[in-house]
Formats: structure tokens, sequence, C-alpha cells
């Protein structure tokens, strides 16, 4: 059976070693990206959509730990991601685990094994996801088995293209996604050359919004959207 690519960003300052790493997976039949580092990576990640991460330790700028802690707290992403270290201590492990790490390997690696991990966790992520039928941003319910969209326990009308993107959205909350995915998603290839998403996304800030004075739905001015709380 075919497998299905991945897109893996590999967070590397050995520009030795990610080159190997990118190359391989490239190889392999994926999409790989790179970062020299931790708030690059975190970069990336706010305007990129990836199945798995690969992450190094020690880092100029941003070393891994302190990335992830602030993907797992502040950015709240449950992305799958491999520490991949010199670090070999217990210690260091738990310590890896502990910040929010799904699988911790040792250098030097084989680049197989590092390839088969990745897509088994991105299979168990997978997994996971399709459990949880109900997407949630702060009191904002999607139940993608109804779907029914609900504020604070109260419904809310939503037209089967505002559902697509309030989906979007929700799934990469507190990211940004870009204008151009959000047009692909709806239009595909065939983007009307007036600006309809905006009217969409109009619509969609008043039905989610409406009078609250905790706004989740923003605009990024040159970008696109954003949904979260408003210290996400």
């Amino acid at each position: 059976m075919t497998q299905q690519p991945l897109n893996i960003l590999i967070i590397e300052d050995n520009a030795g070693l990610a080159a190997n790493i990118y190359d391989y997976l490239e190889a392999s039949g994926h999409y790989p990206d790179a970062a020299p580092d931790g708030e690059s990576g975190l970069g990336l990640l706010a305007i990129n959509r990836y199945d798995a991460v690969v992450l190094d330790w020690m880092m100029p700028r941003m070393d891994g730990m302190t990335m992830l802690a602030r993907l797992r707290g502040q950015m709240k992403s449950r992305i799958p991601v491999i520490v991949l270290t010199a670090k070999d201590q217990v210690e260091d492990k738990i310590h890896g685990f502990v910040t929010g790490a799904d699988d911790y390997l040792v250098k030097p690696v084989a680049l197989a094994e590092l390839e088969i991990r990745l897509r088994v966790l991105v299979q168990r992520a997978s997994g996971a996801q399709a459990e949880a039928q109900v997407l949630a941003v702060a009191d904002l319910r999607f139940d993608l088995d109804t779907l029914e969209v609900t504020r604070a326990g109260k419904p809310l009308a939503m037209t089967p293209v505002r559902r697509q993107l309030l989906e979007l959205l929700m799934r990469r909350a507190p990211g940004l996604v870009r204008r151009d995915e959000l047009e692909t998603l709806i239009w595909k290839d065939d983007v009307p050359d007036h600006d309809v998403l905006r009217s969409h996304m109009h619509m969609l800030r008043k039905a989610v919004d409406g009078d609250s004075s905790h706004k989740l739905l923003r605009t990024i001015a040159g970008s696109g959207y954003r949904l979260g709380p408003p210290d996400a």
C-alpha cells in the first residue's frame, strides 16, 4: 500500500546533519523544511502546516526545550515532535518527555529509523484526532459529527462555506492561516477575481464573536487570519 508523504520540519543548527536528514526524507518522498534554531522554527510553525517536527536540543537563539515548551504552552500545538540530541542521560530524556516530546533519539541516528518513527508518530496522532470529534477553542465548540457550532453553549448559524473556513481555523488555532490557504480550501484552483473571502470572513466573525467582549477571530494584516483567545 502506498504511504502518504509527510511534511516534516527539521529544526537543527548543524547544517551538515540537517542537510543529511533533509536529503534522506526528500528522497523517501516526503516534503522536508528546515530551520537553524528554535526561534526560526516557531516562526515557520506559525505560518505553515507540518505533520511532525525533528527537533535538536542545543541550538543558538532559542534551544529545543525552550521552543518545545512554547509550542506546547503558548501555541497549544500537539504536533508530533521527535527530539534528536547528543544528550543521552536518563534525566535528559525525562526532561524532554515532560516538556512535551513524543519521541527521543540520541545522535548519531540511523535515518531509516528516524523516518519510521516519524511515520508511527504521525499515524498515532491521526488516530487520536479521529477519536476527537469535537473541536474546541476557548468557549467555541464545533461538533464534527453533527456539524453543530456553539459559542458559550449558544448555537451559531453557519453556511457550508463558513463552516469549512471555521473548521480549518479551529484545527490550526491559534496559528495563522494564510489567505491563499483559505481560498484554495473553498475554490480550489478557481479563486474568484474579487475578494469574496473577505465577505465570508466578515460574516464568520459576526457569527463567532457577535457582541462578545472576548473576540476570537482576528485579521493579521497582509497575511491571513488567526482564531484564538486574545492572549494566544
